[in-house]
């Protein structure tokens, strides 16, 4: 492929955990090996061994006293900090963007792809960001009048952008919104095969929630809805708000804590279904499910209009409220959807999909940079 040919840099916000932007900063260093990933920050005690073999290459900032832990104290050098990247050397620029790394300076000759996770949620979307995170009325009044300077840098920096990736149709509508960019939706890549399993496993009598245990995931709602129709749920994942929501939990309510990945498809495949009652971009969870062919129900917004087709893999609820939960699962029946059906929707988010459209994009988007042309991408993989 010409895209191994090409002198790549690969663009990651910062490497101090482990989650959905991760998987996909693994997938494009296993497309592009010979890549270097320049990162804001790079904490090693959070993130697998493995990582330690690239060539990982911070920026200034990660020198700076206890960054790791208080990464956040630090937001307003990130612009900065990535603003000074000198990255003339690269014929493609990478990026794999949730916050700041956008900014950098492209060098004239350069070609810059933007894989957008979303526009920096706390700079687009601050109530919404406000809304999960503890913070008091007066600190919120502070921190406007500087998300407002924010919001302007954020804006000018999409502009020296080539090209936007989104990873979602809801991400798409966002970049069109904020940044005023088209893009490209291409979904991101969830190893789809380790779910699968060949031989059906029995149902048990519980429904599921994986996920990270903060505010805005909403757990709260399924714990709530759970416990008024009185169903068995399990959730598995840790995180800050797991004091809250064992508050609320009574004892229909299970909480299995950090499941290990092993472990994790024979959860998911014995599951009447998964519950997956937050806002998100893409939301990773719901496709694992599917690929063990088990249904979901999730909130009807953001990246599950993507993945969960009402009547043949799952249900959506139209309002992030108990009551709207509550009336998808009071009629919900888990024998109504075909386990086959479900795992061949589950089967276009696979890595194999995202590495033959991410491929595509960089070779088709630098054929047209290097030869003058207008770029208009062609997917290589067609759906029925």
């Amino acid at each position: 492929m010409m895209g191994f040919h090409l002198k790549i840099a690969l663009v990651h916000d910062w490497l101090n955990q482990i989650g959905g932007a991760e998987d996909v900063l693994e997938a494009l260093k296993r497309l592009y090996p010979a890549s270097p990933v320049y990162t804001s920050i790079y904490d090693k005690a959070q993130l697998p061994a493995h990582f330690q073999d690239w060539d990982i290459r911070r920026l200034w900032i990660d020198r700076l006293p206890a960054i790791h832990k208080r990464h956040q104290a630090y937001l307003p050098l990130y612009p900065l900090a990535w603003n000074r990247l000198d990255l003339q050397d690269y014929e493609v620029i990478l990026s794999n963007k949730s916050g700041f790394c956008h900014g950098l300076r492209r060098p004239p000759k350069s070609l810059h792809i933007c894989y957008c996770l979303t526009p920096t949620r706390y700079v687009w979307q601050l109530d919404n960001y406000l809304d999960g995170e503890e913070i008091s009325a007066a600190a919120a009044r502070l921190l406007r009048p500087f998300v407002a300077l924010l919001r302007r840098w954020d804006y000018a920096a999409a502009q020296r952008v080539s090209h936007f990736i989104a990873i979602s149709a809801a991400v798409k509508e966002r970049i069109s919104r904020f940044y005023g960019r088209t893009s490209v939706v291409i979904f991101p890549p969830v190893d789809t095969a380790r779910f699968h399993s060949s031989a059906a496993e029995e149902i048990e009598d519980y429904y599921l929630v994986v996920s990270r245990l903060v505010p805005y995931k909403r757990i709260d709602l399924a714990i709530q809805a759970a416990t008024e129709l009185g169903l068995r749920l399990k959730i598995a994942g840790s995180g800050r708000d797991g004091g809250r929501l064992r508050a609320l939990a009574d004892d229909n309510v299970e909480f299995l804590g950090y499941v290990p990945d092993r472990d994790l498809p024979r959860l998911m495949a014995k599951c009447k279904a998964l519950i997956f009652p937050g806002l998100e971009d893409f939301g990773i969870a719901p496709v694992q499910a599917q690929a063990a062919g088990r249904p979901v129900i999730a909130f009807g917004d953001g990246g599950a209009l993507d993945t969960v087709i009402p009547g043949v893999t799952g249900e959506h609820f139209a309002e992030l409220t108990v009551d709207s939960l509550k009336e998808v699962w009071r009629n919900f029946d888990e024998r109504a959807y075909n386990p086959q059906e479900i795992r061949l929707q589950a089967k276009k988010f696979d890595v194999s999909a995202f590495v033959a459209r991410i491929s595509a994009f960089v070779e088709q988007a630098w054929a047209a940079h290097s030869s003058g042309q207008a770029f208009q991408y062609h997917d290589p993989i067609v759906v029925e």
